[in-house]
């Protein structure tokens, strides 16, 4: 199974592979999507779209794993998030790949074993449980490479 992790963003869209193979898990490929805050809104999510959907082609994931919108203080920001994740899971359904939504509580739970942990700590636990040589940057691929292992670990308890 190949889970891909993508943290949304408009500004930045932190994206992540992960393999798990006979209880093993390896990482393929981590990084972020960025797009240039000048830009208009439409051409931000055009690029998100593009750039995964090639990363898609190329590690053909067996699931799309996104963190699901977090009650945003302001009403503007959620909607603008919204927009990227659609952008996200076009991108996923129109190579048949299906989308698997986690909140961001869950993932931390899944990550660091409580859901209230630092993106410090969600760094270096997947530093760590992943196996890297360094501490996963920026942020964003940090939680992309977090939500992948949060779908993997949640699918080996339902199947277990």
């Amino acid at each position: 199974m190949i889970a891909m992790g993508v943290d949304p963003g408009t500004a930045v869209t932190g994206y992540a592979f992960l393999e798990e193979r006979n209880g093993k898990v390896k990482v393929l490929e981590y990084g972020v999507v960025r797009s240039r805050s000048s830009d208009p809104l439409p051409k931000r999510l055009e690029k998100i779209h593009r750039e995964l959907s090639q990363l898609m082609t190329t590690y053909q994931p067996t699931v799309l794993a996104l963190e699901s919108i977090f009650h945003a203080h302001f009403a503007r920001s959620a909607l603008i998030l919204g927009h990227a994740r659609g952008a996200i899971m076009v991108a996923a359904q129109s190579l048949g790949i299906p989308v698997a939504e986690y909140a961001p509580r869950l993932v931390k739970q899944a990550a660091v074993g409580r859901g209230g942990a630092s993106k410090e700590q969600v760094a270096a636990l997947m530093r760590t449980r992943l196996q890297l040589r360094d501490v996963p940057k920026p942020a964003d691929a940090a939680d992309a490479l977090a939500i992948a292992f949060c779908h993997l670990t949640r699918t080996r308890r339902r199947f277990a």
